[in-house]
């Protein structure tokens, strides 16, 4: 499987294709939808969560409500389209156009300079539209796409937030279906209440201050069969695979699996995960320090993942940057943004490692349709049960 994004964040809507998608399952257009609201949700959002209220339309690859096999084109409509239209039209206008709104000082911590001597574009909002988070919106709506098709086999995936700010939540061992529901409850995707008081505080205070913050996430995957991935070429490494998705989400800085950075403090006793066997439960690990992972191949236990989300870059008391026309100092200029996206920021992360896990999952048990998948994963773990 694999897909394509397109849009602006201040286009007329966001598009998506996706190609290699089996037929005959039977999509939610609800539960879909549902991502996208998990996705404008959080404390610390702004006001365009206020003015968009994202619905994905499916305009291909399904009919009577199940896949057909063919690519899905999903789009998203852009509410504030309205507001843009003489800014992001793609009519020709005169350079000197006020209504072009042109952007010519570039953000610290954007993509806006890099991407304009990248682009040779001196109009920098040719860059932030696209750089923009908004463009995840895709992602997440391919989330919501094949988290029914893992839900199929009984995978399910859940997130929740570790760290924002200087405030850590407390980490509790819970089944995943307890987790999902506590933390959809939470306004800052968190199981330790008293953490979550601390953690409004302080983006109060952030907001107060101009400034904005960031934290840490972590998701969990439960379900997925043993050996998803490879160890024979480095690119087939599913680990590497979604850690590279997760260090493509805007913002993010830093990813690790199970223990993680915590390995280096620690001996290989205390690191690695004992080998068990059962007559019933066949193969397992004593532990999951691995997070869920031994050679960049599944190991049957959950994944386990977190990521770092660094501050939002636009600030409201903001800093200084360097006029890309008279290369004088001015203070950057201020696109509207969030105080803190860290509980977004981790729906985002979740869908974009059950993208990883689903298309994983395709290429080890693949076919056409619903039911040759189903038949080739039973033949393997049958070849899994009596090895």
């Amino acid at each position: 499987m694999r897909y394509l994004t397109a849009g602006e964040t201040h286009g007329p809507q966001l598009t998506t294709i996706i190609e290699g998608f089996p037929s005959n399952v039977t999509l939610n257009f609800d539960e879909l939808n549902f991502q996208l609201h998990r996705r404008q949700k959080g404390y610390g959002r702004g006001r365009r969560m206020q003015i968009e209220k994202d619905t994905a339309q499916i305009v291909g690859g399904v009919r009577h409500g199940k896949t057909t096999g063919a690519p899905i084109a999903l789009v998203v409509v852009n509410n504030d389209w309205k507001h843009w239209t003489s800014v992001m039209g793609i009519e020709p206008v005169e350079d000197d156009s006020e209504g072009k709104r042109r952007v010519n000082r570039p953000r610290p911590g954007h993509a806006d300079l890099n991407g304009g001597l990248k682009y040779n574009q001196k109009d920098l909002r040719n860059i932030l539209e696209r750089s923009s988070a908004r463009e995840t919106t895709m992602r997440v709506a391919c989330g919501g796409v094949v988290r029914q098709l893992l839900a199929e086999f009984g995978i399910k995936v859940a997130g929740q937030v570790i760290r924002i700010g200087e405030v850590e939540a407390k980490r509790e061992e819970l089944a995943i279906d307890d987790l999902i529901r506590i933390t959809e409850e939470s306004p800052v995707r968190v199981v330790d209440k008293e953490a979550e008081a601390k953690m409004i505080a302080a983006i109060d205070a952030a907001k107060d201050d101009g400034d904005t913050l960031g934290g840490i996430v972590e998701v969990i995957i439960e379900g997925v069969p043993v050996g998803l991935g490879s160890h024979v070429q480095w690119d087939r490494k599913l680990d590497g695979r979604i850690a590279q998705a997760v260090l493509s989400i805007q913002a993010f800085k830093g990813v690790e699996f199970g223990i993680g950075f915590e390995a280096a403090e620690r001996r290989g006793s205390l690191v690695h995960d004992e080998i068990r066997y059962t007559p019933e439960g066949g193969f397992h690990r004593a532990t999951n320090r691995a997070g869920g992972f031994e050679g960049g191949m599944t190991t049957g236990e959950q994944i386990v993942v977190r990521g770092v989300m660094k501050p939002i870059s636009t600030l409201y008391k903001p800093l200084q940057s360097v006029d890309i026309d008279t290369k004088e100092v001015f203070t950057a200029q201020v696109e509207r943004s969030d105080t803190c996206a860290v509980p977004a920021a981790g729906v985002i992360m979740e869908n974009v490692i059950a993208w990883e896990v689903a298309q994983a999952f395709m290429e080890k048990f693949g076919g056409d349709s619903l039911e040759e998948i189903r038949s080739n994963l039973a033949s393997y773990l049958k070849q899994v049960e009596n090895y």
